[in-house]
Parts: C-alpha cells; sequence; structure tokens
C-alpha cells in the first residue's frame, strides 16, 4: 500500500512523540443526566455536565435536539470547561435532549443523550363545582381533574375546612393516579364540602380546586349491591427493571367491599409485596422478570364479587454485557470489534466514528453489533463509538482505533544483551521490535544465515528456538527484522555452559549428643559461572551468626560442606544443600539423627499409697531417639539419707488388641491375654473400652476371666462394618492398671443383600460346564467381598445334595469340572464376606457334552523326507452315545524333548515342515465338542539322512536290494513306542 508522503512525516512526527506525550483520545469522565427544573425556582441558571480526559485535551460542542447549539450567546448559554449553563431557563425554549460532544486531534465522542424537563403546576380554574346528591348507601366518586402540569403529583381531599384532610379506610380511597375521592358507600357523617389538594412532587407547589358539595337525597335510603370496582389498572402495564409498581383497586358497593389480590397464574406472592390503604394499593419494590405475569383484584361482599385483571410486563433498558476497548492494530490488517448488550425488548445496533454515523462501505460492516473493518488504512484511526438501544433507552460504549503505519524499531523493547543456557537445555531467543505492519524476521549467527533444521526453528513471532542446545551453538545472534517502512536489527549473545552436578551429596547420619559432624556438598560446575552455596535446616535458611559455635561452612571454591560441632538434640533434621548459579540449581538433603538421654517422665501421678506400697503412674517424656529400655524410680523420707532406688512391679495392658468380623450387630474385640506372671495379684481382669470412631464417650464393659482373649458387643444399633476405636485395659484387687493404646476396629459386616445377575452356563466338554456372572453392586457396610459360591447338581440328583465350587471377589466365572457326560446340570450363584452369603441367583443350566470316540485313528501311514513329513490315518466314526468328530489333532515332539506342538486340521492327513535331523515322536487324536478322543499309536520317525523314508504302524520289515544304477528306497519298520 501506497502512503502520501505528509502522511508517512505525520505518523513518524506521532511515533516520536507518542513515548512522552501518550496521546489519548477523548474519554467521558462526567456526562449530563436527565433533568428536572422547576418553573419559578429561585435559580437563574441550570447546569449540564460534561466533562471528558484526553490527550490533547478535548474542546467541547452541544447540540439540543439534534442541533448545535450557538455558545457564543452569552445572555443563553456558557461553556464552563465542558459544562452548559442554560442561562435563564425557559421551558419553551429549552425542553428538550441534550448531548455533547468531546473533540481532540485523535476524534470525536458524543455523550449519552440528557433531557431536560420543566416542572410546574398551574391554579385550578375559579368555576364552582355542582353539588353532588346521592342516597344514603350509594357509591359516590369525586373528581379531582388537576390543572395544567409537568412533573410528578400527589393528592389529597380537605373535608370542609383545611386542615381536616379526609382518612382513607376501607371505605374511602384517594387514587394517587387521577387524584379522585371515592368513598363505597356514603353514611350521613360524609355531608359537607370536598375539596381536592394537589401538590407537585418537584417543586412542592401546592393548589386548590372548588369546594364541591355533598348532599344527601331524602327519597330514601340505598340498598345492598354487588361491588362495582371503579379504580383498576390497565389491561396491560410495562414495569421497568428495578422499578416499585403500584397497582390501585378500589369498588363502590353496600356492604363495603373488601379487597383482595391474586396472581392469575396461581403463584403465591414473593415476600417483597406489599398491601397498602387498606388492601385498596398492591406495591412490587425492586420489579424483576419474574414479577411479570397477569394479576387479579377481587371486591366482594356478601351481594357478590366483580374481578379486574391486568397484566405487568417486564421492559429492561440496554445494559453493557460487553464493552468496546481501545485497539491499537497496523496497516493492512483487519479489525473485529464486538459490542454486546442486554435488554428486553432486545437491543438494536449502531456504530458512530467521530460523532457521526459510520458509513458503511464493502470493507466496513456492521451484524449483530459486530463491526468488521477489512484491509485497515491510516484514515480508519478516531474514535468509535457502539450504541445499543431499544425504545426503552440507549447506552453508549466507546473506544479508540489507532491504526499505525512504522518500521521496526527495537528501542521500545531491546532484545537481551546475554542469554545464558545448560547444555542439552532449549532456548528460544525473543525478537519482538515495534513495527507496524508486523516485521518479517531473519536470523544470523555471526556472518551465516541461520537455518531451520531439526534443532533450530523460526518462529511466527519472529523469535528463534534452539533444542538440545551444544557448545557450539554459543554465539552472537542477530535478528534482521524488516517491513515496507523500513529495517531495523537486534543482537544477542548466547553462551552455553556445562550443567551443574553435585558430586559428593550429603546423607543420611545418625550421631549422638556431642559428636562432630561433616555434610559434604561439592560440585562440578561449568568454569564461566559463579557458584553460591546455601544451606536449609528444617525448610528455613540456616542462621550461620545465630548458630555460630555449632555451623560453619568449610571447603574450597567447588565445596560446600556444613561442619556441625558439639551437636545436640535441637539439630535433629532435614538439612539442604541448595546449590546456585546464574543459568541452573541443583540440591540434595540428607536426613540428620541425633541420639540422646532420655527427656523426663511426664505428668507423674501417685494413685494410692498403702503402709508400704506407693502405685505410680506418668506419661512417656521424650525418647530423643533412643527407645527407652527401663525406667528407675526413687523415693526418700524425712529418716532416709538422700534417694534411694526402690523395688517396682509393673501392671501390663494386653497386646496385640484387634478385632473385626463376627454376625451381624456384632462388634468383636480380641487381644492376647496377660501371662499370669504380670497380673500382679487376685482378682485380675480387663477393661474393655469402645466407642464410634468420632464420638467423645466411651463405653466400657468388664471381662473378669484372666484367660479370655476375646469380647463380643451386640447390639442392634450397631451400623455394619462402621469404625470403632479400642482399647483394652487391666484391673486386680489392687485397683486399674494402664491401658493399650487406641486402636481401630471395625463392627460386623453386612452379608450381601443382592444376588448376582446375568448368570449363564456353558458346556465346554464332556465333563466340564463353565459358569459365569456380573459382579454384584458393592456398598461401604458389606465391607469386603470374599467372593462366590456356585452351587451345582444334575438332573438325576437334588438340590440339597449339590455340590459347591468357591470364587476370590474379583473371579466372574467358574469352572466346574469332574462332570458326568451327556447330562444336564443346574447351577446357582451367590456372594459371600465374613457375615455370611448373599442369596442365590437365578438357576440356569447347561448339558455336558457327549464322551469323545473311544476309537483312535486307524493306519497311520507316514512318507519323510529331509524337510517334511506327510501323514494319512484312517477316519474315525463316533459311535452313537460319542460325541462328532470335527477334526484332527496331529501331536509331535523330538525324542529328546518333552515339549510337544500341536497340528489341527478338519482333513486325514497332515503335513509337517520338519527338518528330519532327529528323531520324532508323533501321534493323533479325533477331536469333538466332548473333548479330544482317544490317542493313535505313536510313531517315531528317525532321522533322515540323505534318503526318503516312509513307514506305518502296520509296515513288517524290509530292505530291498537294487541294482547299481537306480536310486535306493529304504522301508522302516515302525514300531508302537511306549
Amino acid at each position: 500500500m501506497m502512503f502520501p508522503w505528509k502522511q508517512l512525516i505525520l505518523l513518524s512526527f506521532i511515533g516520536c512523540l507518542g513515548g512522552e506525550l501518550l496521546l489519548q483520545g477523548p474519554v467521558f469522565v462526567k456526562e449530563p443526566s436527565n433533568s428536572i427544573f422547576p418553573v419559578g425556582s429561585e435559580d437563574e441558571k441550570i447546569t449540564l455536565n460534561c466533562e471528558a480526559r484526553g490527550n490533547p485535551s478535548p474542546h467541547y460542542r452541544w447540540q439540543l435536539n439534534g442541533s448545535d447549539i450557538d455558545t457564543s450567546m452569552e445572555h443563553r448559554y456558557k461553556l464552563n470547561g465542558g459544562n452548559l449553563v442554560v442561562v435563564n431557563p425557559n421551558r419553551n425554549w429549552d425542553t428538550g435532549t441534550y448531548q455533547c460532544f468531546a473533540t481532540n486531534s485523535l476524534g470525536t465522542i458524543v455523550s449519552r443523550e440528557a433531557k431536560l424537563q420543566f416542572a410546574y403546576l398551574e391554579n385550578f380554574k375559579t368555576k364552582m363545582r355542582s353539588t353532588v346528591s346521592v342516597r344514603e348507601g350509594q357509591g359516590v366518586v369525586l373528581l379531582c381533574g388537576p390543572p395544567p402540569h409537568s412533573g410528578e403529583l400527589s393528592y389529597a381531599w380537605i373535608f370542609n375546612e383545611y386542615p381536616s384532610f379526609v382518612e382513607e379506610d376501607s371505605r374511602r380511597f384517594v387514587s394517587q393516579e387521577t387524584g379522585h375521592l371515592y368513598i363505597s358507600k356514603v353514611e350521613p357523617s360524609d355531608v359537607g364540602n370536598y375539596t381536592c389538594v394537589v401538590t407537585s412532587m418537584v417543586t412542592n407547589a401546592r393548589v386548590l380546586g372548588s369546594p364541591t358539595p355533598l348532599v344527601l337525597r331524602s327519597d330514601g335510603v340505598m340498598g345492598e349491591y354487588e361491588p362495582k370496582i371503579e379504580v383498576q389498572f390497565p389491561e396491560t402495564l410495562p414495569a421497568a427493571k428495578g422499578s416499585t409498581v403500584k397497582l390501585e383497586c378500589f369498588a363502590l358497593g353496600n356492604p363495603i367491599p373488601q379487597i383482595n389480590w391474586r396472581r392469575s397464574d396461581g403463584l403465591p406472592f414473593s415476600s417483597k409485596i406489599k398491601l397498602r390503604k387498606f388492601n385498596g394499593v398492591l406495591e412490587i419494590p425492586n420489579f424483576q422478570q419474574e414479577d411479570a405475569g397477569s394479576y387479579e383484584c377481587i371486591a366482594e361482599n356478601s351481594r357478590g364479587k366483580n374481578v379486574a385483571r391486568g397484566r405487568l410486563t417486564y421492559y429492561a433498558k440496554p445494559h453493557w454485557v460487553q464493552l468496546i476497548k481501545d485497539v491499537e492494530t497496523a496497516v493492512e490488517d483487519s479489525l473485529y470489534w464486538e459490542c454486546r448488550a442486554s435488554g428486553k425488548p432486545k437491543p438494536s445496533y449502531r456504530w458512530l466514528k467521530n460523532g457521526a454515523a459510520l458509513v458503511l462501505e464493502e470493507r466496513i460492516q456492521i451484524e449483530n453489533g459486530a463491526l468488521t473493518i477489512s484491509n485497515l488504512s491510516v484514515t480508519d484511526s478516531g474514535m468509535f463509538q457502539c450504541i445499543a438501544e431499544n425504545k426503552h433507552g440507549l447506552v453508549y460504549s466507546s473506544a479508540e482505533l489507532k491504526v499505525v503505519a512504522s518500521a521496526p524499531d527495537f528501542s521500545k523493547n531491546p532484545m537481551k544483551k546475554l542469554v545464558q543456557v545448560q547444555v542439552g537445555s532449549l532456548v528460544s531467543l525473543d525478537c519482538k521490535p515495534r513495527a507496524s505492519p508486523r516485521a518479517r524476521s531473519s536470523w544470523k549467527k555471526g556472518d551465516v544465515s541461520v537455518q531451520e533444521h531439526a534443532r533450530i526453528s523460526l518462529l511466527k513471532d519472529g523469535g528463534l528456538k534452539i533444542a538440545n542446545v551444544t557448545k557450539a551453538d554459543a554465539g552472537t545472534y542477530t535478528c534482521m527484522a524488516e517491513n515496507q517502512f523500513g529495517k531495523a536489527n537486534g543482537t544477542t549473545h548466547l553462551v552455553v555452559t556445562e550443567p551443574t552436578r553435585i558430586t559428593l551429596a550429603p546423607s543420611n547420619m545418625d550421631v549422638s549428643v556431642g559428636e562432630s559432624v561433616i555434610l559434604p556438598c561439592q560440585v562440578q560446575h561449568d568454569p564461566l559461572l559463579d557458584i553460591i552455596f546455601t544451606w536449609y535446616f528444617n525448610g528455613a535458611l540456616a542462621d550461620f551468626k545465630k548458630d555460630g559455635s555449632h555451623f560453619e561452612k568449610v571447603g574450597g571454591s567447588s565445596s560446600g560442606d556444613l561442619m556441625i560441632r558439639n551437636i545436640q538434640l535441637k539439630h535433629s533434621g532435614k538439612y539442604v544443600c541448595m546449590v546456585q548459579t546464574g543459568v541452573d540449581s541443583v540440591s540434595s538433603a540428607a536426613d540428620l539423627i541425633v541420639r540422646g538421654s532420655p527427656g523426663p517422665p511426664e505428668n507423674v501421678k501417685v494413685d494410692e499409697i498403702t503402709d508400704t506400697t506407693a502405685q505410680l503412674s506418668w506419661k512417656e517424656g521424650k525418647d530423643n531417639h533412643s527407645p527407652v529400655i527401663s525406667y528407675s524410680i526413687q523415693a526418700r523420707t524425712p529418716f532416709s539419707v538422700g534417694w534411694q532406688t526402690v523395688t517396682t512391679v509393673p501392671e501390663v495392658p494386653p497386646s496385640e488388641v484387634n478385632g473385626g468380623g463376627g454376625s451381624r450387630s456384632e462388634l468383636v474385640i480380641t487381644w492376647d491375654p496377660v501371662p499370669e506372671e504380670l497380673q500382679n495379684g487376685e482378682g485380675f481382669g480387663y477393661v474393655v473400652a469402645f466407642r464410634p470412631l468420632g464420638v467423645t464417650t466411651w463405653i466400657q464393659t468388664v471381662v473378669t476371666s484372666p484367660d479370655t482373649p476375646r469380647y463380643v458387643f451386640r447390639n442392634e444399633s450397631i451400623v455394619p462394618y462402621s469404625p470403632y476405636e479400642v482399647k483394652v485395659g487391666v484391673y486386680n484387687n489392687k485397683g486399674e492398671g494402664p491401658f493399650s493404646p487406641v486402636t481401630t476396629v471395625f463392627s460386623a459386616e453386612e452379608e450381601p443383600t443382592v444376588a448376582p445377575s446375568q448368570v449363564s452356563a456353558n458346556s465346554l466338554s464332556s465333563s466340564e460346564i463353565e459358569v459365569s456372572w456380573n459382579t454384584i453392586p458393592w456398598k461401604l457396610s458389606n465391607g469386603h467381598l470374599l467372593g462366590y459360591e456356585v452351587r451345582y447338581w444334575n438332573g438325576g440328583g437334588k438340590e440339597e445334595s449339590s455340590s459347591k465350587v468357591k470364587v476370590a471377589g474379583n473371579e466372574t466365572s467358574a469352572r466346574l469340572r469332574g462332570l458326568k457326560s451327556n447330562l444336564a446340570y443346574y447351577t446357582a450363584v451367590r456372594a459371600y464376606n465374613s457375615a455370611g452369603a448373599g442369596p442365590f441367583s437365578a438357576t440356569v443350566n447347561a448339558t455336558t457334552k457327549k464322551t469323545p470316540p473311544s476309537q483312535p485313528p486307524g493306519n497311520v501311514v507316514w512318507n519323510a523326507t529331509d524337510t517334511k513329513v506327510l501323514l494319512n490315518w484312517e477316519q474315525v466314526k463316533a459311535m452313537e452315545n460319542e460325541s462328532e468328530v470335527t477334526g484332527y489333532k496331529v501331536f509331535y515332539r523330538t525324542s529328546s524333548q518333552n515339549n510337544v506342538q500341536v497340528l489341527n486340521t478338519n482333513k486325514t492327513s497332515a503335513e509337517l515342515l520338519l527338518p528330519i535331523k532327529e528323531d520324532y515322536i508323533i501321534e493323533v487324536k479325533a477331536t469333538t465338542d466332548g473333548g479330544d478322543g482317544t490317542s493313535s499309536e505313536q510313531i517315531r520317525i528317525p532321522r533322515i539322512t540323505s534318503m526318503d523314508a516312509r513307514g506305518s504302524t502296520s509296515a513288517i520289515s524290509n530292505v530291498h536290494p537294487m541294482s547299481s544304477y537306480l536310486p535306493i528306497v529304504l522301508f522302516f519298520i515302525v514300531y508302537a513306542l511306549w
């Protein structure tokens, strides 16, 4: 694409200044909003706000109803920054829709629309109102008829004289829609003068109408009649999202009607809906789409009822879901800009450029709110606005399109001067100059062009990627970037180093308090790289200053050994040596165990004192990595000299506390009984304590027999296969001893409750049937599935005397062996666990095959060469009670091996491709559905040297001499070999 020189110069100038001036199109900070000006206000001006930021600073202009406002008419308008000040506003001239335009050198944006209205309330006309004459008990409507006005009004009525206002109740109602006063049933006390009071909600001005006299007729009292609804809401009423909707309903009638409300669809009212003014007003705050629908007002008295209906429809002004954002792109690129808004009805979209409607052409299209511009040029730059609108309102989204054209430039995004990598690693060299359109890149190493091959890739973004880096890849790389506006170069120096390796790492150590050790950490590293050693102790940086009397780094430049002098218990833990270079880091860890004397016992208590004994208990203190072998107890009295060691007798808790299994609703607890020599007295027994996992209170029971190894707790409330915490203690006549450590035991499992499905039986032979099934669904309370039990019996037997086969839980089939031939067998399957067996499946059956033929293949004849053996035999014919022959199997092996090979055929002949270099032993069997038949006699085929050989199982030994000019044929006698 060709550009005028002036345009290129301008682009270059903007590009040069862009980094310092930070040019920015206008963006609104404040926009005008709808305003109502009270006529008669003491204010002599109105200010409509408009403020935008941008660089250069924007200037402003305004429009009223689509026409430019002449702000030079200072007696009418003034500009204060971007704000428009309307001087001495007049409702005849200044009412309408205002918009602010903000412009700088990068474009123009237009504000949202703001409506200016004038609120006023004129006086009532002074003519007298006619007297209203009604019967007692009759309903009446007194009309207000407000005077000319603008802005929201409120209504009230004076009865006779101010300030006596009509009080609304179930009989009297003032409509805030019409201003009329409704009396459902007139009473004698209602006679008097009624004056309508109208108040402007904007200006607070108040005007009074002429009084309306209400008198009673003298021709009798009105009889009872059904309700007549006089105040009702429209058949269709649009309601805005978030607004407060008020529906009025009031009826005349005798007796006084009762007002009630409901939704026509029968749905209940939400809690936010309020009924006010004795049910005369239904109020829906914060109106949402679910509040839309048909509503009914029911007016009812003893004479009947009437219903008024109306539909509330939901609408929402457009609301942005996706705004447009500033875009900077290159010439000749394409732009796709999408804005999306929600609203009801669905919004439509239009676009502005620099405050004016966007002109569409072949390369500029709008579809579903999305703007597409292809083959961008600099002239497409500017301020764009997407407008989403429906009949209830519109919203604006603004953004700047900056289309740039520039030669490649590395100044804002320079290449790295130095890149260090390890041998064998992957490295990417970036080349991302600023350029519009994007630059084309090529690379050189030194003065040689870089070409792609197996290890080197030229990336789409202009970068260079080198895999499995070698020392030969080190050097200076230059990226040459170019587009139609110019070219530029950037350089990176690649340094390739050997990886750092720990040659002598710290190892786990076990030491005693007071010793000194060295934890080695020695490395091999590239001499080009500086190296740093860092030690961590239990995850924290080792503090050589704070613990300097114990910690010291020793070794040379390639060593970071850690010496620990006079080791203490506090030095136990994990030590990590971290080695870092500018390219990589490696680490190695070791555990150091420091063993020392045990700590003191804790919580020492004297539980019982007699004349000659004292019972002590305590908790173990720290063992400091050395198991406690024994405890020494010392005592002293006022008469003893110092502390003296005393004789002790421990009481021991049971060992191997465990349990589980049992029948349903049982908890089984087991232990190894305490030997008699450790029972320490008469009356020895066990205290069994247990509780469901997660419960704090223990359940305890006593087992009085010292030889008892188990306890079974039975209770219907026990959940099958649920965890319990269990401990077992001991006691004797002297008191209670310690408890065993707490262990977890599961209550008895629940036996399976469902039978296996899809059970089938398939006859495999005359003596085998395979039974298969699908696994049963399993649940936690069933515990562990031990397996399946297969029961089977033949047609002549009884189910009670059936045989059984069991398989493991992960099996889904079983083979029944040793069965009788040609006989129907019935079978069923059930699952079992430690709690018992589940229900049997439905019974299925299969019939075993007939037995294979008893007749072996006869007259086996063979013919051998040095590469193959040809076999022939007589056909086997099955008897009526035998399975039909489906084929034959030829079994063969060398005489020196036991590994038999098999050839299957459906003929009475076979060809074996065998190198006859040693003797072969062959036999033939018939095959049937019922299994293999009787084997033929074994035949031995001797090793062949250079001649053909023949034989059969019935041949007679023969050697025939031949004339010297004829080939010699040898006939071998083959005897049955047993």
